[in-house]
C-alpha cells in the first residue's frame, strides 16, 4: 500500500513506501497531494505573518470603503456595507491567488521543486498540494473577513444557506485563478518578477468591475466590459445571493440560478484553461 509522510521543515523527508501490487496511481497522486497540501500548511503556522498579510489588505479595503467611500455612494434600497461585502470577498480570494505563483515561483528558485522531484512522488503532487492549501487559506481568510463585515455592519438578507453558497462560488472562484497564477509563476525567473507579473493581471480585473460600485456611471465601453468579465459576474451572484430580493435595484438583470451557473462556468473555463498550461509550465520548469 502507499504511505506517504511530508516533513514541513525538510521536504526531502518524504518517505513513499510502495508496493507493485499496492495503490493505483490516481491514489498515489492524492496521497501525494495531500502530504504537500498538509506540507504547505504548516508552512503557514511556522510563518503566521503569512497569513497576517494576506488579512491585513482586505481589512483596510473595508474599513477604507465602509468609512471613508462608502457615503458618497448612495445605493437604493441598500447599506453599502452590504453591497459592498461581496465584491471584498472576491477581491480578497483573487489577490489571495497571487500567493499561488509567487510561492511556486520561489519554491523553484529555492530549489524545492526540484528536491520533490528527486522523490518517489507523483509529479503533478507539488501543483495540486500548493492550490489545495492556498483553497484551505482563502477559506480561513473568507471567514474571516466575514467575522470583519459583520463588525461592521453587513448583514446577509436571504438566508444563512445563501449566504454559505456564495461564499462556495467565491472560494471556487479564487481557486480557478490560483491556476491562473501558477502559470505566472511557473514561467517567471523568480518570485520578484511573478508577483509583477500577477498583479497588473489582477488589479484591473478587480477595480474595473462591479465589485465596489455600481457600473451605471462607467463609460460605455468599460461599462460593457465591467458587467460581462468573470469578476463581476461572480461578485454580482453572491450579491445576488447576499442581498435578496432587497437588492433587485442594483444588481444586474438575470434569476438566481442563471447566474450561478454562469458564474460556475467561468469558474470551470478558466480551471480548464489554465490548470493544463500550469501543469505544461512545471513539466519544462522539471524537465
Amino acid at each position: 500500500m502507499s504511505a506517504t509522510t511530508v516533513d514541513a521543515t525538510n521536504p526531502s523527508a518524504v518517505v513513499a513506501t510502495r508496493t507493485e501490487s499496492g495503490g493505483s496511481k490516481l491514489s498515489w497522486l492524492i496521497s501525494d497531494s495531500l502530504a504537500i497540501t498538509g506540507r504547505y500548511l504548516k508552512a503557514y503556522q511556522r510563518v503566521p505573518q503569512l497569513l497576517v498579510f494576506s488579512t491585513i489588505q482586505p481589512v483596510m479595503f473595508v474599513l477604507l470603503f465602509r468609512y471613508v467611500f462608502g457615503s458618497a455612494i448612495p445605493l437604493p434600497g441598500v447599506e453599502y456595507v452590504d453591497y459592498l461585502m461581496p465584491g471584498i470577498f472576491v477581491q480578497t480570494v483573487l489577490f489571495g491567488s497571487t500567493s499561488t505563483g509567487v510561492g511556486l515561483a520561489e519554491d523553484a528558485g529555492k530549489g524545492l521543486i526540484e528536491r520533490f522531484q528527486s522523490l518517489p512522488m507523483s509529479r503533478s503532487a507539488v501543483l495540486i498540494g500548493r492550490t489545495l492549501a492556498d483553497i484551505v487559506r482563502n477559506i480561513f481568510v473568507v471567514i474571516l473577513m466575514s467575522v470583519v463585515g459583520f463588525a461592521v455592519g453587513f448583514r446577509f438578507h436571504d438566508g444563512l444557506l445563501s449566504f454559505v453558497v456564495a461564499l462556495i462560488l467565491i472560494v471556487l472562484f479564487g481557486f480557478a485563478f490560483s491556476w491562473v497564477a501558477a502559470v505566472i509563476g511557473l514561467r517567471a525567473p523568480n518570485a520578484e518578477a511573478a508577483q509583477a507579473a500577477i498583479f497588473p493581471f489582477i488589479f484591473p480585473l478587480t477595480f474595473a468591475s462591479s465589485a465596489f460600485v455600481p457600473t451605471e456611471g462607467m463609460p460605455g465601453p468599460l461599462k460593457w466590459f465591467a458587467e460581462h468579465q468573470p469578476v463581476s459576474i461572480v461578485v454580482d451572484t453572491a450579491r445576488t445571493l447576499v442581498l435578496g430580493e432587497s437588492g433587485s435595484a442594483v444588481l444586474l438583470p438575470g434569476s438566481v440560478g442563471g447566474k450561478i451557473l454562469l458564474s460556475l462556468g467561468w469558474t470551470i473555463l478558466i480551471t480548464a484553461v489554465a490548470a493544463p498550461m500550469a501543469v505544461q509550465a512545471y513539466r519544462k520548469k522539471t524537465a
